[in-house]
């Protein structure tokens, strides 16, 4: 991922490798510094794959508490960003498939509404806001592997293989998710023009 090397590099202070050594031998201050460095990037990363924010400070502090609690399985302990953004999306994909089942079996209400207003810019346009309102309508009814590995592709801009090691699949099964997911949507951009 490459929104997390280069916050890392901006950044002053200790690098990731050495916050990370730092917080294996039990160093409470470089588990707080990495959560003040990444914060800002698994909160947004979280808020685009959820679409809405009831479940975000839950995402992102499970996220947190997973990494740290797996710290010592790091190889790269400098590849912290990358990692912990793996640990975000493989975790919103367990949140939202909960939220499938749970609304099935009638245990859960209905979702509330995608927060345009926060996922797009202010600058953007209301016309853009309204499209983007409708695509995350639809990409709620796909498959949560789906829906993730299109918006890792199309939102986060992320290449196919770093698709593929986020979600912790094969390259040809993330690249089989993404087009399924185009594939529905443009469908329902062509039905909405008939």
């Amino acid at each position: 991922m490459r929104a997390p090397d280069q916050a890392t590099r901006s950044n002053a202070g200790p690098s990731d490798a050495a916050l990370v050594l730092a917080a294996r031998a039990g160093e409470a201050w470089a588990q707080e510094a990495l959560f003040r460095r990444h914060a800002p990037m698994v909160n947004g990363l979280a808020f685009r794959l959820m679409g809405r924010d009831a479940d975000v400070d839950d995402l992102v502090q499970d996220a947190f508490v997973i990494a740290f609690g797996r710290l010592h399985s790091l190889d790269d302990p400098q590849a912290f960003g990358g990692w912990l953004g793996s640990i975000v999306v493989r975790t919103a994909g367990k949140v939202i498939r909960r939220r499938v089942l749970l609304e099935r079996l009638g245990l859960r209400r209905r979702r509330d509404p995608i927060d345009i207003d926060t996922l797009a810019t202010r600058v953007a346009g209301p016309d853009v806001g309204a499209e983007l309102q409708r695509i995350y309508e639809r990409l709620e009814k796909l498959p949560a592997e789906q829906r993730i590995a299109f918006l890792l592709r199309r939102v986060e801009g992320m290449e196919l293989e770093e698709v593929a090691r986020a979600t912790g699949v094969s390259l040809a099964t993330a690249k089989r998710r993404i087009a399924a997911a185009q594939q529905a949507v443009e469908r329902w951009v062509d039905r909405e023009r008939q």
